[in-house]
């Protein structure tokens, strides 16, 4: 009989909440406050222009490729700059706009059913969030029903690396055989989770073809299913 389930963890960004919607209305929001704070900035990168600015960053400083937020911020300083913009009205500018960019981007909507099932599990397990994305669980209404956090930009790792795994089996004092680790990805989520011996979940709300390679433990299409499918999995 496999050992009784303690920890359940969760991924956020399209397993909590779908985030294509999100992230367009933040980069809408934050276009819209250039055009009151730098119009130039409009006129010279749309969001295909910051996109790529963005990843010739990440190129070139790979020590940012975990540390998302801060490269939205510094690929802003240096778009302010090419419109002319000195230095240090760059800085403040671009600090200005990512907060503009980051409060829209925790303007997310759960899918149905996540938050009557992260009640109900919470009376059972410890909740965790391991997520690679720059939204912080704490700042949203869903906070209420996690113990604890790990993010790729603050431990400077990113799932499939063990160490957000492992840093979540450190904060909630239970050992992988003990946990549960819910997410929409095969390689982040799935085969994360399972290099370090951790049980695993796959949302896969659209019925996608498992891409092959060990499969998770459980599958669910609805957050209505989860419970049940821990159960089934401890019996």
């Amino acid at each position: 009989m496999a050992r009784r389930l303690r920890l359940i963890t969760f991924d956020l960004d399209d397993t909590l909440w779908d985030l294509r919607p999100v992230l367009l209305q933040a980069e809408q929001e934050l276009a819209v406050w250039a055009g009151g704070r730098c119009p130039e900035l409009v006129e010279r990168f749309d969001r295909a222009a910051l996109m790529a600015l963005r990843l010739e960053l990440m190129a070139n400083r790979p020590e940012l490729a975990h540390r998302i937020s801060d490269v939205r911020i510094e690929s802003l300083r240096l778009a302010l700059e090419q419109c002319g913009r000195s230095t240090a009205e760059a800085r403040l500018l671009a600090r200005e706009g990512f907060e503009v960019f980051i409060a829209a981007r925790h303007a997310v909507q759960p899918f149905e059913g996540v938050e009557a099932c992260l009640g109900e599990l919470q009376e059972h397990y410890q909740l965790g969030v391991i997520t690679n994305g720059n939204a912080d669980v704490f700042r949203l209404p869903l906070g209420k029903y996690f113990d604890f956090a790990v993010r790729a930009e603050t431990l400077d790792a990113a799932k499939p690396d063990p160490r957000p795994f492992s840093e979540a089996l450190r904060a909630a004092g239970v050992e992988a055989a003990e946990t549960l680790h819910v997410g929409d990805h095969h390689d982040h989520d799935i085969a994360g989770a399972m290099g370090v011996g951790m049980r695993s979940a796959w949302f896969n709300p659209k019925a996608r073809e498992w891409p092959g390679g060990p499969s998770a433990d459980g599958e669910f299409r609805q957050f209505g299913e989860l419970p049940a499918l821990l159960h089934r999995l401890q019996d």
